[in-house]
Parts: structure tokens; C-alpha cells; sequence
């Protein structure tokens, strides 16, 4: 436990000394805040309850409490985080790559004041929807690797890989940073939540191996109607998520309602009926699976197309993730144990360079105008995006297992792994 609290406080050497708080006063909306406080609320509860129930229906009874303790974990890891250095790194300062160290401990957030980033809401609201997003990104990314790998490890993981590669992806995007500088689209985390996520979860499988047993063993899912509860609950939050990020409660917003609904439901019957063809029945889990994969690759272009280019965005990811899921899987080996890869990373992909397809003026403005309003070298930009955003990743990510196998091990003994982590390393269990 000692080498969990020393690498946690890796980031916490950043710290610098800043001015204290200021009191200026900035004209706000009142129709907005509300919103965004809304917003905030709906993200968090993305992860807490959504994302912990939907991971934890699909694991084995025996691991169920650990793939929700993660979930909780991690909220609460990266909330302290974001606090301390987090937001100062992705959202201040003016370098390509990275933030400054003008928001350290939050001084210097003005009380009543607003972020340049989102003028008519105060700070600390913007603040915290962001938290929301570094919190469930993270959180994703551990449904690669349940079943084997250990609890001081992840939390370890998670909290060095959100100051070194979620706060730097952040900023490179969304706060003044090269990737946004260039015109690459991501109105709501295509690149920064989900590409991210997904490819850090790939290679942290990668890393830390395949679960005993795997091609070898059915893991079959100890409760397919909690997964469907935190599906639906991720459906309904994910309307802060997308419809949040237009830190306004304007008509973008409410596009970007319309075609989050409209994408979701487009890729869950798209999963469906692929696998019913396939495999002659459509099964729960796969619905429930299409439509998160809708919802990730709507994301990036929620705030930039119309209707029926959320229908057809929903439709490929549907599809596409369904075969990622399984014949991609299957044919590389990887053990990708609830999909992180084939839903969040594929479907971000998907998402981000179909942003580049269907991008319109009419909705985005000037400056979000793609291939069918004439712009085809915007499919180039949002490629340069997503490639950067993966190789980036990808380094940081092994990188940072590496250290982390080195100093506490990334991997619960085979006997744990075995007889199952909730007694193992919570010393509870559901029964």
C-alpha cells in the first residue's frame, strides 16, 4: 500500500505556488447554469451508478463487487485529482501539449466568474462537468482488464494515466491546445474520452495478459439486467454529456439531444439485427451494447450534424463494433474482457472520422463544415486527430503500466484470479 500512495503522489510534486482567489464578477446566465449544474449531474451519474452496474452485470459473480468498487474508486481518485492539478493541466495556460499550473488547487478560480472556455456559466460549474468527463474515462478504460488485475494497481493506473495522458489529450482538444488549433471536431470526447480510453484499455490487456482460462472457459455474465440498468442509465446521462457540451441551453444543445437519442437507438437495432443474423438470436447484452456504441460514436459529432447523420453514424457503429466485438477480437486474441476496445475505442473512431463526413454549417457554424458541405479535407484533419490521440496514448499507457508493474505488480496471484478479488481484496461478497 505504501507504493500506491508514493506513485498517487507523483502528481502532486507539480504543485506550484499561485495567487489566491479572485472576486471579480463576470456577467452569467442564469438558463445556463442551471443546465450545466443539471449536466454535471447526469455525466456523474454516467459512472456512479451507470458504468459500475453495467460492468458489474457482465463480470462473474465472484468479481462483481471488485468491478464496482473500481468504478466508485476512481470517482472519487480523480475528483481529488482534477482538484489538486488535473483541470489547471487541461484547461489553462497556452502550450500545444499541455495546460499551466494557473488553476493548482483551484486558486485563482474566480468566485462569480466565468471560464474563457464557457462564459455564461461560473467556473466552478465548468469545472466540475469537466471533472465528470476525466472521471468516467478512466473508469472505462478498466473493463479491459477485470477479472485479473489487482486494486492498488488500477487505482494506481488510473491516477498517474489522468494527469499524463487524460489532462494532455484534454488540452490538446479542447483547451487551446495544437489538435484544436488544426480544426479537429470533437464536440464531446469522440478522441478524449472514448479513443482514449479504449486504446489505454487495449494495451493495458495487452500488458497484463489474458484471464486464466480465456478461449478455453465460457465467462458468462452473472446479471444481464444489471448491465441493462446501467445501460439505461448511461442513455439518459449521456444527454449531459453531449447535450452539456454546449455549456448553453441554446438550440446546439438540443440538436445534440436529438441526435444522441436518434444515433443510440439507430446502433442498437443495428447490433441487433446483425446478431441475429449471425448468430440467430438477439440477445440482451448485444442490444444493450449497440446502443453504448451508438452513444460513443454520436459523441464527437452530437454538436456538428444533423438528424439523419446520426442515423447513419449509429448505423455503422452498430454494425462495425458488433464484428470488433467479436471476429476482431477473436482473430487477434486479445482478451478484451467487457469490450473497451471494440465499443469505446472502435466506436470513437468511427464516430470522429464520420464527424469529418457529416459535419454541417448549418448546425456547427463556420468552422465545423464537412465532406458533404464541401470540405473533404476535414475527414483528413479529424484522421490526423484520431492517430495522434492513439499513438500518444498508447506510449503514455505502457509506459506507465510498465512502472506500475515494476513498483507494485499489475497482476492478482493465479490462486486470487481463481477463487475470485471480492473476498481476495475486499474481504466482502454479494452472498
Amino acid at each position: 500500500m505504501p507504493r500506491v500512495l508514493y506513485l498517487l503522489s507523483i502528481p502532486l510534486l507539480l504543485l506550484l505556488a499561485v495567487p489566491g482567489n479572485a472576486f471579480a464578477a463576470t456577467a452569467l446566465d442564469k438558463g445556463d447554469t442551471a443546465w450545466m449544474l443539471t449536466s454535471t449531474a447526469l455525466v456523474l451519474m454516467m459512472t456512479v451508478p451507470g458504468l459500475a452496474l453495467f460492468y458489474a452485470g457482465m463480470v462473474r459473480k465472484m468479481n462483481l463487487l471488485n468491478t464496482m468498487a473500481q468504478s466508485f474508486a476512481v470517482t472519487c481518485l480523480v475528483t481529488v485529482l482534477w482538484m489538486v492539478i488535473g483541470y489547471s493541466l487541461a484547461f489553462t495556460g497556452s502550450g500545444s501539449f499541455v495546460g499551466g499550473f494557473d488553476r493548482v488547487m483551484l486558486n485563482g478560480m474566480a468566485i462569480g466568474g466565468a471560464s474563457p472556455l464557457a462564459p455564461t456559466i461560473p467556473e466552478s460549474v465548468y469545472m466540475c462537468f469537466q471533472m465528470t468527463f476525466a472521471i468516467i474515462t478512466p473508469a472505462l478504460m478498466t473493463g479491459a482488464v477485470v477479472d485479473r488485475v489487482k486494486f492498488s494497481a488500477i487505482m494506481a493506473f488510473c491516477g498517474l494515466w489522468l494527469v499524463f495522458d487524460y489532462a494532455p489529450i484534454a488540452h490538446m482538444v479542447w483547451g487551446g491546445g495544437f489538435l484544436g488549433s488544426l480544426g479537429v471536431l470533437d464536440y464531446a470526447g469522440g478522441t478524449v474520452v472514448h479513443i482514449n480510453a479504449g486504446v489505454a484499455g487495449l494495451v493495458a490487456c495487452l500488458v497484463i495478459g489474458p484471464r486464466n482460462g480465456y478461449r478455453k472457459t465460457t465467462f458468462h455474465p452473472n446479471n444481464v439486467g444489471y448491465s441493462l440498468i446501467g445501460a439505461s442509465l448511461l442513455w439518459v446521462g449521456w444527454f449531459g454529456f453531449n447535450a452539456g457540451s454546449a455549456t448553453a441551453a441554446d438550440m446546439r444543445a438540443g440538436m445534440a439531444m436529438a441526435t444522441t437519442q436518434i444515433a443510440t437507438a439507430a446502433a442498437a437495432l443495428a447490433w441487433m439485427f446483425v446478431e441475429w443474423g449471425v448468430k440467430k438470436k438477439p440477445s440482451v447484452l448485444g442490444i444493450i451494447s449497440g446502443a453504448v456504441a451508438g452513444l460513443v460514436a454520436v459523441t464527437p459529432a452530437s454538436g456538428f450534424v444533423d438528424p439523419t447523420g446520426a442515423l447513419v453514424i449509429g448505423i455503422a457503429a452498430g454494425a462495425l463494433c458488433f464484428f470488433a466485438a467479436t471476429t476482431l477480437k477473436n482473430a487477434l486474441g486479445y482478451d478484451d474482457s467487457l469490450d473497451a476496445f471494440g465499443v469505446h475505442a472502435i466506436g470513437g473512431i468511427i464516430g470522429a472520422l464520420l464527424t469529418g463526413v457529416f459535419a454541417r454549417r448549418a448546425v456547427g457554424g463556420d468552422s465545423a463544415v464537412g465532406l458533404i458541405d464541401g470540405n473533404p479535407g476535414q475527414v483528413l484533419i479529424q484522421f490526423y486527430g484520431v492517430a495522434t490521440t492513439i499513438v500518444y496514448d498508447a506510449i503514455v499507457s505502457f509506459i506507465l503500466l510498465k512502472i506500475v508493474d515494476v513498483v507494485i505488480g499489475l497482476r492478482v496471484p493465479e490462486e486470487v484470479e481463481r477463487d475470485g478479488l471480492d473476498i481476495a481484496l475486499h474481504g466482502e461478497s454479494v452472498s
